[in-house]
């Protein structure tokens, strides 16, 4: 448990408090959101293809949706970074419904995608789903028949360079449009009681040399955005890997050391949850002095998932969210802007020059 004193001293960070609004936030979204209309919205469109486009923390929610929906539909997760640099190569002869995540809305890739799709494939529908009401995102594209724009409540456009609640709460928001039908206001109801339990009781783990999470389906792609997390919180003075169950023995365990932490997603589908149990138990016996943690399904720290491994997504990311703003506090950082002094990241991408897209 956490000591009252360690409690005060963190809640003093934006990026603490913005970890701990998330149980509040989604059931009263899940309450709000018209899930029903947008659903028939999208049905309507006829498309063909659906993609998730944004850049780092918001294109990793597409790999997420994409692994947990395999089979469900043709969905691509198209990062934003990939589709600006080579606009002709995804969007030519192409009209596919292009779902865009962005907490500020204001990123360089975030305005290029538009520019892109304006350029190359103006019929093209657009669902803009983003945490920033003045952003880019939300306001260039007017709404119509084939555009609208989901804003999310003020509460996810994190203060903090990290994040956090405008990440799951992005997830949830597209997995109740994608997903099988579902109550939503129930459903992140369950959930936010679930990570309330999860943050009340989680002990964060002594500060390691370096971090490595790996896991399954989606599970792997939460793996990637923990990772993401301690590295962008530690200013990368924690480095930090991340891989799929089966992947990380083909090269990326070479990674290990005595100070490695090494912390598994562990699902509740057959047969990956036996994989992950089966490396779990390899790794504590190749390498006795290095921490293994199993989190989730049976795990050290246990977590259900009653709706699937990618709506667990976020329950399992918070452990990591918990975990680096402890090291990076532990380490003397700014947690909410770890970079400053260093001028090398921001909290929103900018700078980046933009190449005109020949229609």
């Amino acid at each position: 448990m956490n000591s009252l004193s360690d409690l005060g001293s963190l809640s003093s960070w934006a990026t603490w408090r913005e970890i701990h609004s998330q149980p509040d936030i989604w059931p009263a979204w899940g309450a709000t959101l018209d899930v029903l209309g947008l659903r028939n919205w999208i049905e309507g469109l006829g498309v063909d293809e659906i993609w998730f486009c944004g850049a780092g923390t918001s294109a990793y929610i597409g790999d997420i949706i994409v692994a947990g929906l395999e089979g469900k539909g043709r969905f691509r997760s198209v990062p934003s970074t990939d589709l600006v640099s080579r606009p002709q190569a995804y969007l030519t002869g192409k009209c596919p419904l292009v779902v865009s995540f962005g907490r500020s809305g204001n990123s360089t890739e975030s305005i290029g995608t538009l520019d892109a799709l304006d350029a190359l494939a103006p019929t093209a529908p657009r669902l803009h789903i983003t945490c920033n009401r003045d952003g880019a995102l939300a306001t260039r594209t007017p709404e119509t028949a084939a555009q609208k724009v989901i804003l999310l409540p003020d509460a996810t456009h994190d203060a903090g360079f990290a994040m956090t609640s405008s990440f799951s709460t992005m997830l949830y928001t597209a997995l109740a449009l994608f997903d099988a039908p579902c109550d939503p206001g129930a459903r992140l109801t369950a959930l936010g009681a679930q990570l309330s339990g999860l943050l009340e009781s989680y002990a964060s783990q002594p500060r390691p040399e370096r971090v490595v999470y790996v896991g399954t389906g989606p599970l792997a792609f939460a793996a990637r955005e923990a990772a993401l997390k301690v590295m962008e919180l530690s200013a990368g003075d924690i480095p930090a890997l991340w891989d799929s169950t089966l992947g990380f023995r083909h090269g990326p365990k070479s990674f290990v050391t005595e100070g490695t932490l090494i912390t598994i997603f562990q699902g509740a589908e057959a047969p990956a949850n036996a994989y992950e149990q089966d490396l779990a138990a390899e790794l504590r016996a190749q390498f006795p002095k290095t921490r293994v943690t199993t989190v989730g399904v049976g795990g050290d720290i246990a977590i259900d998932m009653p709706f699937g491994a990618g709506w667990a997504a976020p329950l399992c990311v918070a452990t990591a969210q918990l975990d680096a703003v402890r090291w990076s506090a532990d380490l003397g950082l700014n947690v909410d802007d770890p970079f400053t002094g260093r001028g090398t990241l921001s909290r929103v991408v900018s700078g980046v020059k933009l190449y005109p897209v020949a229609s």
